[in-house]
C-alpha cells in the first residue's frame, strides 16, 4: 500500500478550530505535516484541536488572524516563519455563508463582508504564502469552496459568487505559478455533517429533502474531505494542479434525474 507521506511538511489550515478545517488539520497532521491551526474567534476550541492533534503524536501550534484584513495574514505568516521556519502547504478553508436574504432584500454590507472572507482571505493568503513557497521551488494551495460554485443557491448570492470567483481564482493562481513548483487545487465539498449545519441535519425532514439531492443518500464526514486534502497536499497529487475536485456524494450529477428528465 502507498500511504500519503506529508513527514516534514509546514502547513496552515484557516478557519481549522471546528468541522471541516479542524478534520483537515488533524489528517494532515496524522501524515506527517506540521500544522498551524488557524481560528478567528474560538481560541480554546483551536487549542483543544492541538492538544488532539499532540495526544496523537502530531505537531501543531494556534495562530490567531482576520483573514480579510491583509495586514493581519502578513503578521499570521511571519509568525509562522518564526514558529515553522516557512509554509508548504497552505489550506484556504475559512469561510462564511451569511444569512439568507435575496437581492434586494439583503445588506450590502453582508455581502461585502462574505466575499472578503470567502475570496478576499484566501487572495491574501496565497499572496502572502506564495513568495514563502517560491524559496524552496515547492508548495500547494488548496483552496476549499463548495458545490455552490457550480449550483445556484437561492438567498445565498454572495456566498455562491465568492466560491464561483474562488474556483477561477485557483486556476488562474495555478497557471502563474506553476513554472514556479505550486501546485493550486481546489476541493468543493456537498453536503458535509458539521455542527453549523446541524439544523439540516438534525431534522428528519430537512435531512430526508437533502438526501434526496445526494446520489450516495447521505452526508458526508469531516474526515472525507480531510482525506482528499491530505492527498492533494502529497506528492501522489503531483501532477494535478488548476482543477476542482468535487466530493459531494454525486449531487453534482443530479440524482432526480435517475428517473428520467
Amino acid at each position: 500500500m502507498i500511504a500519503i507521506d506529508l513527514t516534514g511538511r509546514r502547513a496552515l489550515v484557516t478557519g481549522a478550530s471546528g468541522g471541516l478545517g479542524q478534520a483537515i488539520a488533524e489528517i494532515l497532521a496524522a501524515a506527517g505535516a506540521r500544522v498551524a491551526v488557524h481560528y478567528r474567534k474560538g481560541q480554546a476550541e483551536a487549542e483543544q484541536v492541538v492538544a488532539a492533534i499532540q495526544g496523537k503524536g502530531g505537531k501543531a501550534q494556534a495562530f490567531q488572524a482576520d483573514i480579510s484584513d491583509p495586514a493581519a495574514v502578513e503578521k499570521l505568516l511571519q509568525e509562522i516563519d518564526g514558529a515553522f521556519g516557512g509554509l508548504d502547504i497552505l489550506v484556504n478553508n475559512a469561510g462564511m455563508d451569511g444569512p439568507r436574504a435575496v437581492v434586494g432584500d439583503d445588506d450590502p454590507q453582508v455581502w461585502e463582508k462574505v466575499l472578503a472572507v470567502d475570496l478576499m482571505g484566501p487572495y491574501y493568503c496565497a499572496r502572502a504564502a506564495i513568495p514563502r513557497m517560491e524559496k524552496c521551488g515547492c508548495g500547494v494551495i488548496i483552496n476549499i469552496t463548495s458545490v455552490h460554485e457550480f449550483i445556484p443557491w437561492e438567498g445565498y448570492s454572495a456566498y455562491t459568487s465568492a466560491k464561483a470567483g474562488l474556483s477561477m481564482f485557483t486556476k488562474t493562481l495555478a497557471q502563474e505559478t506553476a513554472d514556479k513548483g505550486i501546485r493550486v487545487v481546489a476541493i468543493a465539498p456537498g453536503a458535509i455533517k458539521t455542527p453549523i449545519n446541524e439544523a439540516v441535519w438534525g431534522n428528519p425532514d430537512t435531512l430526508k429533502d437533502l438526501d434526496d439531492k445526494i446520489a450516495m443518500e447521505r452526508l458526508g464526514a469531516p474526515e472525507e474531505i480531510g482525506h482528499v486534502a491530505a492527498f492533494l497536499a502529497s506528492d501522489l497529487a503531483s501532477y494535478i494542479t488548476g482543477t476542482t475536485i468535487a466530493v459531494d456524494g454525486g449531487m453534482l450529477i443530479y440524482p432526480d434525474f435517475r428517473h428520467g428528465g
